[in-house]
């Protein structure tokens, strides 16, 4: 996307659609310390301070770090609607073990691969609407609060030192385990750290590490070296934040050990370490299998944005609850990917008409008058959408039901309109469709849907992508529709039907009107496509249920 394109997308983004919810749609997160639904009060009124885990940059991003990222834009944006004054911070890992392998293997600097794609990172943030946050730290940046904090947690008692290392000590917090309801005795420090026989507990966990041959490291109290994982976000959101913020977030993956410590380590700093809200999203299934990098069964963002246009993956990313596990489906892509055509094609036919109809609106000031059903169809959207949204971000029971309701009223409406009327009755017609189209754009931008380009150029990108998909180009469609139109006049209906079912099959859709035929993308009859994973495993789509 144009940055400058999505910067003037966030500046939409980021007004306020309305003032703050009245205590009717009190705004309620599930909060993963309490395991229940809250209502959400902020510590300063007026004002949300939110971090959440980023990514840790070796490799193009895939699907569950997509998902994790849409999920917080999603409440990041809803918190800027309710009118709150945000700041979002999402932290960047430059500095880690997975990083120094893979650029041992590439022959890189670690700092400078990481910092590649980090970059990449972003480039696939914006293609999915996901607005930047107030502050994407690196660790790299960070050392000198990193090594202030543990300096602060072994004078506290909480940390010891071994031959330059720096170990947590578990057992001098009678609190661990309380995010994730794990003993001491299950925490193996994630997969990044190794047991090591020096520490007093096999749960303790590095906050530093000694400088080894060929690693990126840094002077410190203890001797040159590196932070461990878990260290770098409790220093980073305390120094953008404070140590009392209102919400932490990330994957469900990530609640133990890394938040768990996390709390540990910000906790033995500073006793008034507090985060009202933990909030976690759940992980995208391959097969009922997670998918990650580990288990080579991961799409990149990448390769699923080379034949799916990103607003139809932000769409199949939302339309599951953020909590809920969501299993990876060609046949979902393909039925997001529909959905987002239909939302753009009312709304550009809509649009369309107002523009050519522009003259009959008068501008006098005074608030529409529209049609009782208009006035309905209205409330009931936006009575939905305050509810849902309300209601721990329940984003798929928003794309259904009144906003559906809405885009078949502005069909019906566009369908009134070649019809003769009445001056007055055409223009109740007209005024009901600005209303309607005002608060479809308003829910859209809120889920980050509103595209950042025309309804015309979005509608041919997505046709693009339905053209790769089906491994044709335009002229090859233009060229059957012709032989088919040569069948019709042949009356040989039959094969025209057949040519019709062949297309169909591919995801393309012909449809006679009048004496043209135009096409659309659909979603095809059969699937007889895959997307390779990225550790080259295929694995066959199958229909399954987010």
């Amino acid at each position: 996307m144009d940055p400058s394109k999505q910067e003037t997308n966030q500046k939409k983004a980021s007004k306020p659609m309305a003032k703050k919810e009245t205590q009717e749609f009190q705004f309620v997160v599930y909060n993963t310390m309490t395991q229940q639904k809250e209502v959400f009060k902020p510590k300063i009124p007026g004002k949300v301070r939110m971090y959440v885990c980023g990514v840790t940059a070796y490799d193009f991003s895939h699907l569950g770090h997509a998902r994790a990222a849409v999920s917080f834009d999603v409440l990041y944006r809803y918190l800027k609607h309710l009118g709150y004054e945000v700041t979002y911070v999402r932290n960047f890992t430059d500095v880690d073990d997975k990083i120094i392998r893979r650029a041992n293997e590439t022959g890189e600097d670690p700092i400078s691969l990481s910092d590649r794609y980090c970059k990449e990172y972003n480039i696939d943030m914006s293609d999915l609407q996901c607005l930047s946050p107030t502050h994407e730290p690196r660790v790299s940046d960070h050392m000198e609060q990193i090594k202030d904090m543990i300096t602060q947690i072994i004078n506290k008692d909480f940390g010891y030192v071994v031959d330059g290392d720096v170990f947590f000590a578990v057992d001098k917090f009678p609190n661990y385990g309380k995010l994730s309801g794990q003993k001491l005795e299950n925490n193996r420090a994630g997969e990044r750290v190794a047991v090591d026989s020096r520490k007093r507990n096999p749960s303790d966990f590095a906050l530093w590490k000694a400088a080894k041959p060929g690693e990126p490291s840094w002077d410190s109290p203890w001797g040159p070296g590196r932070p461990g994982w878990h260290i770098e976000c409790s220093a980073m959101s305390a120094h953008y934040l404070s140590f009392k913020f209102d919400i932490h977030g990330g994957g469900l993956d990530l609640i133990f050990p890394h938040h768990e410590n996390e709390i540990a380590q910000s906790c033995a700093a500073c006793e008034e370490s507090d985060v009202s809200y933990w909030m976690h999203n759940g992980h995208v299934t391959n097969n009922n299998e997670k998918m990650s990098k580990s288990l080579g069964n991961f799409f990149t963002i990448r390769q699923i944005t080379e034949r799916y246009h990103p607003l139809a993956l932000r769409y199949f990313l939302i339309n599951a609850h953020y909590r809920s596990p969501l299993n990876y489906s060609v046949v979902q892509l393909e039925g997001a990917s529909d959905a987002v055509f239909y939302i753009y094609q009312t709304l550009k036919d809509c649009q369309d008409a107002l523009l050519q109809l522009q003259e009959e609106m008068p501008n006098d000031g005074k608030p529409a008058r529209i049609s009782p059903d208009a006035k309905e169809c209205i409330s009931k959207l936006r009575n939905e959408f305050q509810v849902k949204m309300s209601d721990d971000l329940s984003t798929s029971l928003i794309l259904t039901g009144a906003f559906l309701e809405a885009l078949k009223l502005v069909n019906n409406l566009l369908t009134m309109l070649k019809k003769k009327q009445q001056k007055q009755q055409r223009l109740l017609v007209i005024k009901s469709l600005k209303e309607i189209e005002n608060e479809v754009t308003k829910v859209l931008d809120v889920l980050g849907l509103q595209p950042p380009w025309s309804y015309n150029e979005v509608l041919l990108q997505l046709k693009e992508k339905a053209l790769t998909r089906a491994g044709l180009v335009e002229d090859d469609v233009i060229r059957l529709i012709n032989e088919r139109a040569e069948v019709r006049r042949n009356k040989d209906f039959l094969k025209s039907d057949q040519m019709r079912a062949h297309l169909q099959a591919k995801g393309i859709a012909l449809m006679d009107v009048g004496t043209e035929t135009i096409w659309r993308p659909c979603v095809p009859v059969q699937q007889d496509s895959e997307i390779v994973p990225s550790e080259g495993r295929k694995v066959p789509p199958k229909p399954e249920s987010a």
